[in-house]
């Protein structure tokens, strides 16, 4: 049965399919040309986004961004992006195809600059904030960036490695006191408290298309050093459609059918812990939010105590966690009495989740949807997504393909696979970006004749789902045999005790690797490693459990997209066997 009591599913995928990609629907498309590829572009899609911070003046003053107490409207958002525009042409001397950095917080500022960059053609590079100095720096002359845009913390980082004589030039946000030759932000369009009393003028007018360069997002780099990867405008709002298929895709399998779309869509409140700096934050949660009229509740750090008070407060509607944060706020919920019935949708992405966060989420939030996102920083966030009943029936899937996009599972030899055989995913579409920034290799490698090797192991069945197996460079070969992380990984999860799992290889000279773990308990939970032994022994072939098992105390080190670095976790696992 379906979320409003009728048989489940009304429509097959096929047919969900048939519905939403047909003439007139949503989600229409035509074939185009796109840096010599021949793409399936949305009909509805906007073409530039330009486009897009123009018409997000209709939402006028609702509320936009909401940090800290600060709150900057929607008007005052757009004229404050349209009067950074006109100072980057006219007196920082930016034009179309200059690269302009932002290596910030989650500041209101943050959108401002992108947008009001985007607007005149310049090329937005986000930059990890979390990098120290040097990891700045160094992405700052990989990108060419002729102006980087640095809150108080970052420039402190980055002062020390850069040439004032060849490096980009500097403007500061929230200093508390700006150093010489480095220019404040507030000095050219004032602090978000006054950006209703700019003029409202819009951007200077300059030709775009939707094939020019908008973004080089730098790759989390759990493997090695961070490649930039570029994309178009293109590739920024085939995400924006892609964002809204999750919830029509629910509605038309359960035979809801596809309501009118309001003329000025509802107001709604979304909670976004994560970084602007990563595509999630920003192709699948402010770009949304700028189309769709959402108020983005915006947080100084993660801290789950703090984010279940903004949601009380703020009555909150939607989250937009990654997987870790989910388990910690669902955690902090059952210890704390807070109202979160506002709640109507939990997404969560950007790392691989347990199937028991589902259920889990569910039960927190008993009058929301849990949902799930499955994509790359090189396929502009979404490639695949799972929600509503189908998450409920599958919670260890991903869920199954956007319209736009086509995929390929293959072997090692590239050949495609069967029906729920294992193999690297491959795809293709108008949100693959072009490559990788001044790294033609690496791009030839990565995107053969047009294709991203996403690297991740993964199975499809009949309808199209698709589970995630494992990285294919992170899966363990135990005596000939290919061992998936994940499927392990999952199995210690679902012990009540264990909220954080890594599985990893550890070198045997018989077998080539075994199987480690190392595991993270909740609070006051005392668990024997013995007891987690038989856990994982009585749910997995003899040959997947665990023959070395460690505990750990601290958090897991993850990266900005909540990746945990199993780089990071190999050499105490390797201790802890002797190694």
């Amino acid at each position: 049965m379906s979320e409003i009591g009728q048989p489940w599913p009304a429509l097959s995928i096929a047919e969900t399919y048939s519905v939403l990609t047909a003439p007139g629907a949503p989600f229409e498309m035509r074939e185009v040309e796109a840096h010599g590829r021949r793409v399936r572009a949305y009909v509805n899609a906007r073409t530039t986004l330009r486009q897009l911070l123009d018409e997000s003046r209709r939402f006028g003053e609702r509320d936009f961004l909401v940090f800290e107490g600060e709150r900057v409207t929607f008007e005052a958002h757009w004229r404050a992006a349209s009067a950074f525009a006109r100072i980057l042409k006219a007196r920082l001397g930016v034009a179309k195809g200059d690269r302009v950095a932002i290596a910030m917080r989650n500041y209101p500022e943050w959108s401002v600059c992108a947008w009001g960059a985007l607007a005149i053609g310049a090329v937005v590079v986000p930059l990890n904030a979390l990098e120290p100095g040097p990891a700045l720096a160094r992405m700052l002359r990989d990108s060419g960036a002729k102006l980087a845009v640095v809150d108080a913390e970052r420039l402190d980082r980055l002062a020390p490695e850069l040439d004032p004589r060849s490096d980009a030039a500097l403007l500061v946000v929230r200093p508390t006191e700006a150093p010489p030759g480095v220019q404040a932000l507030s000095s050219l369009i004032g602090l978000p408290s006054a950006y209703e009393s700019l003029p409202a003028r819009a951007a200077p007018d300059v030709e775009l298309a939707p094939d020019d360069l908008a973004t080089i997002f730098y790759t989390s780099g759990t493997t090695g050093q961070s490649k930039g990867a570029f994309g178009t405008h293109r590739n920024v709002l085939t995400n924006l459609v892609n964002t809204g298929f999750r919830g029509a895709r629910a509605a038309v399998r359960r035979g809801a059918g596809l309501p009118a779309p309001p003329d000025i869509p509802p107001s709604r409140k979304q909670l976004l812990p994560l970084p602007f700096f990563h595509v999630t934050g920003f192709h699948s949660a402010l770009a949304p939010a700028l189309a769709n009229g959402a108020s983005l509740v915006l947080m100084y750090r993660w801290n789950a105590e703090a984010a279940l008070a903004l949601i009380e407060n703020e009555r909150i509607q939607a989250l937009t966690l990654v997987p870790t944060q989910a388990w910690q706020l669902v955690d902090a919920l059952a210890a704390n009495l807070r109202d979160v019935s506002s709640v109507d949708t939990v997404g969560y992405g950007g790392a691989a989740a347990a199937p028991a966060l589902a259920a889990r989420v569910r039960e927190a939030f008993p009058a929301a949807s849990p949902g799930q996102g499955y994509g790359a920083t090189e396929t502009s966030s979404l490639v695949s997504a799972n929600s509503h009943e189908d998450m409920l029936l599958r919670p260890g899937s991903v869920g199954v393909r956007t319209p736009c996009c086509d995929i390929r599972i293959v072997d090692s030899e590239g050949r495609d696979v069967g029906v729920n055989q294992p193999g690297e995913l491959w795809v293709y579409g108008p949100q693959v970006v072009i490559g990788y920034w001044n790294a033609p290799e690496a791009t030839a490698a990565a995107f053969p004749d047009g294709w991203y090797r996403t690297g991740d192991i993964v199975r499809m069945d009949e309808e199209g789902f698709i589970t995630v197996l494992d990285r294919a460079k992170d899966m363990l070969i135990r005596g000939g045999e290919n061992i998936y992380c994940v499927e392990i990984e999952d199995v210690l999860m679902s012990h009540p005790a264990v909220v954080e799992a890594a599985v990893l290889g550890v070198p045997d000279r018989i077998l080539g690797e075994k199987v480690g773990a190392i595991v993270r308990l909740r609070p006051d939970w005392a668990v024997d490693l013995y007891d987690l032994a038989r856990h994982a022994a009585s749910r997995l072939a003899a040959h997947k459990t665990p023959v070395v098992l460690r505990l750990r105390e601290a958090p897991f080190p993850r990266n900005a997209a909540g990746k945990v670095l199993k780089r990071d976790l190999r050499e105490e696992l390797l201790s802890a066997d002797g190694g």
